[in-house]
């Protein structure tokens, strides 16, 4: 495919510094995911035709280039209407969202979520579905990204940095805690997160780890945090229960049709910042989705 736009995701961190587990070793393009227009096919593929414009990822790598191999099974048309860079997320953001509000997180009309890290790509889409869902929605983001979350329909706001966010989520909750929790920051957050959640009921879904690592003990399962903790790693989760992604990706595309989730409005930037704009995810300095033109935005480039 021609890449158009590539998205930037915390796994691209993890590959820069060899920290992503099966991850790529240097030298290796770097980019999991683009959108772009299929220049060619491989032997015995016969679909999406050449011309179409897709959308999809490649744990391997090659987004970060003009041109990027891609599975035929993870390539997924770009809804009517939209372009490729406002279609960034549909195969990384958004679905990790849903899968861990719905068929892990088990969300209902009535519940309340606490999302971390609510102003980025997965969080606003977080935010969005749970809304949807009739949840409550308890949003935690540096004070300089509340306002975005407010548009987006956060209920509440909660300081993410704050030393009493638990305590926070508590009074916001008459003291039950949340129903569900979607732990995106690990390192001290996460024991934050556990505090917050709902006891015996609760389910703390850990999806990401951009604080850092965190450790919890039985003894703390027992005597401190009764809830559940539930793992999500979404390529795990398509590899290992395929029909669970299906029902995600189909329930996706329902809330695009029905137009919770809209077309995206990535932050842009040409390649060659890439190590600034990495740096800076890595630092929590952004907000929302991200993407990366080769040679600008509307670069084309002639197969060779």
């Amino acid at each position: 495919m021609r890449v158009t736009a590539a998205g930037v995701n915390f796994a691209d961190v993890f590959q820069a510094h060899g920290t992503f587990p099966g991850g790529p070793r240097p030298p290796y393009v770097a980019g999991i995911e683009a959108a772009g227009e299929v220049t060619a096919l491989g032997p015995g593929v016969t679909a999406p035709p050449p011309g179409t414009p897709v959308v999809g990822v490649n744990v391997t790598g090659g987004a970060f280039a003009a041109y990027m191999v891609l599975p035929a099974a993870a390539a997924v048309p770009v809804p009517d209407g939209w372009t490729g860079e406002q279609a960034l997320g549909m195969m990384v953001n958004w679905p990790t969202a849903l899968a861990a509000l719905k068929p892990l997180g088990g969300i209902t009309a009535g519940q309340t979520v606490l999302i971390h890290a609510a102003a980025g790509a997965t969080g606003q889409a977080a935010v969005r579905m749970a809304r949807h869902y009739g949840a409550t929605v308890i949003a935690a983001a540096s004070p300089g990204k509340h306002e975005i979350v407010r548009t987006i329909g956060a209920d509440h706001i909660v300081d993410s940095r704050s030393p009493g966010l638990a305590a926070e989520v508590l009074r916001l909750t008459d003291g039950t805690g949340a129903d569900l929790v979607l732990e995106s920051v690990g390192g001290d957050t996460l024991h934050a997160s556990l505090a917050a959640a709902k006891r015996v009921t609760g389910r703390v879904v850990v999806l990401g780890l951009a604080g850092g690592e965190a450790s919890i003990s039985n003894r703390d399962l027992i005597y401190r945090h009764q809830v559940h903790v539930i793992g999500l790693n979404i390529g795990v989760l398509i590899q290992a229960a395929p029909h669970v992604f299906g029902e995600v990706m189909s329930e996706m595309f329902t809330l695009i049709a029905a137009g919770v989730l809209e077309p995206g409005r990535p932050t842009g930037h040409d390649l060659a910042d890439g190590p600034k704009v990495l740096a800076e995810l890595e630092g929590r300095a952004t907000v929302g989705k991200l993407a990366l033109h080769p040679r600008g935005p509307a670069a084309h480039f002639p197969l060779p």
